[in-house]
């Protein structure tokens, strides 16, 4: 053991002093990579239709450049926090923002869609390693005081992202700077991630969970195979002409994710360390808080996809006027999630996340209606009522609910339950991404004249929201499950794979 390794005993267990401003220079750091992941999500959809005419990605290739980002991010986010508490949160934070780094690099110069596709997996399996660190390495270098500031700067940040992210992408592909259409987008990533693996490698404190778990590599590969045959067949089943083995395929995932449930029983009773803690699910109110998450990914999976497309193929607007059309939606999803969290839920508890969920329909039911009177003629400004009335429905719900699905799981558990609900809704939103080619490109017809093409996207569109609007009605009624008014937040919730135990400072 080194000068500045610590014992568990050792007067340097706590967190470095209040003095050291090195801790807030690394705050900057790993914030600044949560923005690039969040701004890498939201930024790639508003590019999508331009990536579509310039790379001449087909429709399945498209789904996968969204679906595959996600599948892989969530395949890898509970791992990504076990190999942090393994071997070091600084180590797999840089591991990770390195790998990012070059993932995005990769897209950039993307020569094909095929190898796109490959380097936006590979993107979102490097995520997986970099943000379950940023919440670990705050929670390690800052003292419990000083949390809340830190938590509601995070937030901040979640909703600059929200907002800035489909900006900044209609910016840059409208700008097609140097000819390189949507290229940008990626590559702006790189001095950003450059930095970050500079600076992150001086300012960061290493720090490691006491007595970690073992990795779960068998159930991650469970995890995988049954999302790969669920999904593979949704995104290719209706360019193929659902062919049978797509049905098999599609058959098969549920007998995986038994056998995954079988296995993780096995392990959690031989070595106390499974992918996927199962006594969880005896708490009701997490059970139903899963499968909340689970079908609102879904939902959202499913609308910002066709949104895009609607707009910027249906009714042939340019990324940028896209792209401003989408800010009363990020607003209204700020301004309610700040209310939500700091009036509402504690004097109204479940009920404000109920009316979340049905303000978010009535928000969609209202822009099905628009967009059914007006067409192809439909306005910018004439979207923004639905958009701010979905807007506040979504963060009604956003902020409030991993509270409320934590409220009764056991101290000692909430961070791996952490790390759960935000993979669920990952898969939720990958399975979203792969439902578009039904609920959407489903009921395009194939060989559409240029001048049917608006009109076919247009109705597509329609369709489309009647399913957002039911998957709506779905996560309202799942919500009675929850606890009428969640329980005092547990400190270290919300950080996937940390312990609540003092980390060892190495």
């Amino acid at each position: 053991m080194t000068s500045t390794e610590t014992t568990l005993s050792g007067p340097l267990d706590a967190p470095p002093a209040a003095g050291d401003r090195r801790r807030w220079f690394a705050l900057a750091i790993v914030m600044t990579a949560a923005f690039m992941d969040l701004v890498d999500v939201t930024i790639v959809n508003i590019a999508i239709p331009s990536i579509r005419q310039e790379a001449g990605a087909s429709v399945s290739q498209i789904q996968w450049i969204t679906a595959g980002y996600a599948l892989a991010f969530a395949a890898g986010l509970i791992t990504g926090g076990r190999l942090g508490d393994i071997h070091g949160r600084k180590r797999l934070f840089l591991v990770g923002i390195g790998g990012f780094t070059l993932a995005s690099a990769l897209c950039g110069f993307a020569a094909n869609p095929e190898m796109l596709v490959a380097s936006r997996i590979l993107q979102g399996g490097m995520a997986a390693m970099m943000v379950p660190q940023v919440l670990s390495i705050v929670h390690a270098t800052f003292p419990a005081h000083e949390r809340g500031k830190v938590f509601g700067l995070f937030g901040a940040i979640v909703g600059l992202g929200a907002v800035s992210g489909p900006l900044l992408g209609a910016l840059l592909t409208e700008w097609n700077l140097f000819g390189l259409e949507w290229r940008p987008i990626f590559l702006i990533n790189l001095p950003v991630g450059i930095a970050g693996l500079v600076l992150g490698s001086r300012f960061i404190t290493e720090s490691k969970a006491p007595r970690a778990l073992k990795l779960d590599l068998v159930g991650v590969g469970l995890v995988v195979v049954g999302l790969l045959l669920l999904l593979y067949p949704l995104t290719r089943g209706e360019e193929l002409g659902w062919p049978l083995w797509g049905y098999v395929s599609m058959a098969g995932a549920p007998l995986v994710f038994a056998a995954l449930v079988a296995y993780e029983k096995r392990k959690g009773a031989r070595d106390g360390s499974p992918l996927v803690e199962l006594s969880l699910f005896k708490v009701k109110s997490f059970a139903a808080g899963i499968a909340v998450q689970t079908v609102f990914g879904v939902g959202l999976g499913i609308f910002f996809l066709v949104w895009t497309l609607y707009m910027q193929t249906g009714l042939g607007w340019s990324p940028l006027r896209a792209g401003l059309t989408g800010v009363p939606f990020s607003i209204a999803v700020s301004t309610a999630a700040g209310l939500s969290v700091q009036k509402l839920v504690p004097r109204f508890g479940r009920k404000v996340l109920q009316a979340g969920a049905l303000l978010m329909a009535v928000g969609v039911l209202l822009y099905l209606w628009e967009a059914e009177r007006y067409g192809m003629g439909i306005s910018s400004w004439q979207m923004a009522l639905p958009l701010v009335v979905m807007g506040a429905g979504m963060g009604l719900i956003v902020a409030p609910l991993t509270d409320a699905v934590l409220s009764d799981v056991p101290r000692e558990h909430a961070g791996s339950a952490s790390g759960l609900i935000n993979t669920v809704q990952q898969m939720g939103n990958a399975l979203g991404l792969g439902l578009v080619s039904v609920v959407f490109f489903g009921v395009i017809g194939d060989d559409l004249r240029p001048a049917q093409v608006g009109p076919a996207f247009v109705d597509a569109f329609q369709h489309a929201l009647g399913w957002v609007a039911a998957v709506m009605g779905v996560i309202f009624l799942l919500m009675f499950a929850l606890p009428k008014r969640p329980a005092q937040h547990v400190e270290g919730a919300e950080l996937p794979g940390v312990e609540e135990k003092t980390p060892e400072l190495v």
